[in-house]
């Protein structure tokens, strides 16, 4: 679980690191070009496509480990949007919080 952390926090890193550039370089104009790839067809509109559908997973996942309450569906929300950077933020949070079981993590807690 130790890797696992190590590696999300890494991720997390990454990601928070070249968005700021991103941001800093081209603004903060992210969802015209995101679509605007995909409006055209080509290998960039492609990948944010499969990225997109991969962020609704994500969210579906989560929302459904909360059992679609409406905590469920706000974190939901915000991963859709947040993508990675929530992502790593909630698998940390909630890995101490299940204090490592892997069952627990992915599937939550019923009872």
């Amino acid at each position: 679980m130790t890797a696992f952390r190590v590696y999300l926090a890494a991720m997390w890193l990454a990601i928070f690191l070249y968005t700021a550039v991103v941001i800093a370089a081209h603004g903060a104009n992210l969802f015209p070009v995101f679509f605007g790839d995909i409006a055209r067809l080509g290998w960039p509109g492609q990948f944010n496509l499969d990225f997109m559908f991969l962020l609704s997973l994500s969210s579906l996942w989560v929302a459904w480990r909360h059992r679609f309450t409406p905590r469920g569906l706000a974190l939901a929300a915000l991963m859709a949007i947040g993508g990675t950077a929530v992502l790593c933020i909630y698998l940390l949070i909630v890995s101490v919080q299940v204090k490592g079981d892997v069952r627990a993590l992915v599937l939550g807690t019923r009872g």
